[in-house]
Order: structure tokens, then C-alpha cells, then sequence
């Protein structure tokens, strides 16, 4: 056991802050962003060595949306922890443009210049994760429906790769990712009109 844990240590890491940062995200608590980008670090460190290079690369761009997010989070509208949005309409046709742009493109680049054996499987998880980060930055709604669907193909990509432990954390992710939608809808249900705004503002 001993052996295992010193072996597989920064997956253990990287599945204790996954899950606190993801746990703290469903409940609005601002700590999700400086937990988030120490577990981009590890996550990092996790996914170089296994050949899933758009996965570590995405960790890079995490850090970004990290500062980001905890900036509106802090500053922004979202700081109001009553404040829920439904995604603008008019945001949705641009975030599948962009999500399938971003997965086009680092399909390229993953087949072109790397020796990825799951390069299709890697840009798309990628791509949405992406997207779903954006629309857990603006505090849109149905950010969680996204983040499910990008767990489960990293379920079972962790497993093709042999990263059992994150494939583990991600299968504890789809469930903290239900408890977050469920915790999210009541909020922006219950919460009394003048504290949730319009949900039609799409600015980053």
C-alpha cells in the first residue's frame, strides 16, 4: 500500500484538489479558483509523462481562466453568491463554434507534431473543457451539463491511458457535477428576483 501511495502520489494530489476544487465550485465558494490552479499544477505533471499533451496543455490555459474566473468571481457580478445566469442564447451559438474550432484544431496539431495515440478523444475533451470553465466563470447554469459529458469521455480515456486514479476522480467528478447542478438550480430558483441579473448579459 505504502508503495502504491509514494508511486501514484501526485495522482492522490491531483485527485484531492480536483475534487475540493469542483466541490467548492458547487457550492459558489471563491477557493475553487486558487485550488483549481494547484491542481492545474499537478494535473500537469499528471498528463505530460502519458502522452496526452492537449490534457497538459489545458492546464496552462486553466491557469489563465482560472485568474479569470476568480477575478468576475471577486469583482465581477458573479460575486454575488445569489447570482445565477442561464446561458444567453445568443452565447451558445459562439460557444459551440469555438468548442468545435478549438477540437478541429488541436486534432491537427496533436496527429501533426505529436506521437498522441488518442488524439481525436484528447481535443475534445479539451475543447469543452474550455468552454464549460467560460460558462463556470460567468456562473451560467449549464455549465455542469458540459463538465458531465466532458467527465465521462475522460473516464474512459483515463482508463485507455492506464491513469486509473484520475480516472476515479473523474468518475467522483460526474457526481459532484450533479450535486452542483442540482445546488446551483435551487439557488437561482429560490433566490429572490432582485439578486439574480439578467442573464442576457454575455460580456467576458
Amino acid at each position: 500500500m505504502i508503495e502504491w501511495i509514494l508511486a501514484e502520489w501526485m495522482q492522490i494530489v491531483g485527485f484531492a484538489t480536483g475534487a475540493a476544487c469542483v466541490f467548492l465550485a458547487a457550492r459558489r465558494n471563491v477557493w475553487t479558483y486558487p485550488v483549481g490552479i494547484a491542481n492545474n499544477v499537478v494535473f500537469l505533471a499528471v498528463f505530460l509523462p502519458a502522452g496526452l499533451y492537449a490534457a497538459a496543455a489545458l492546464q496552462l490555459v486553466y491557469l489563465a481562466l482560472g485568474v479569470h474566473g476568480w477575478w468576475r468571481w471577486t469583482r465581477g457580478v458573479e460575486h454575488d453568491r445569489h447570482y445565477i445566469a442561464r446561458t444567453p442564447r445568443r452565447a451558445i451559438l459562439w460557444l459551440i463554434v469555438a468548442g468545435v474550432a478549438g477540437a478541429a484544431l488541436l486534432t491537427w496539431v496533436l496527429s501533426t507534431f505529436t506521437d498522441s495515440q488518442v488524439a481525436v478523444a484528447d481535443a475534445l475533451t479539451t475543447s469543452a473543457s474550455l468552454v464549460a470553465q467560460y460558462m463556470l466563470n460567468r456562473k451560467w447554469l449549464e455549465n455542469w451539463f458540459v463538465w458531465i459529458g466532458v467527465d465521462i469521455a475522460f473516464v474512459a480515456l483515463s482508463i485507455v491511458t492506464g491513469l486509473w486514479v484520475v480516472a476515479a476522480l473523474y468518475a467522483l467528478f460526474i457526481a459532484l457535477c450533479v450535486f452542483g447542478w442540482r445546488s446551483w438550480r435551487r439557488v437561482g430558483v429560490e433566490a429572490p428576483a432582485d439578486t439574480r441579473t439578467d442573464a442576457a448579459d454575455a460580456r467576458v
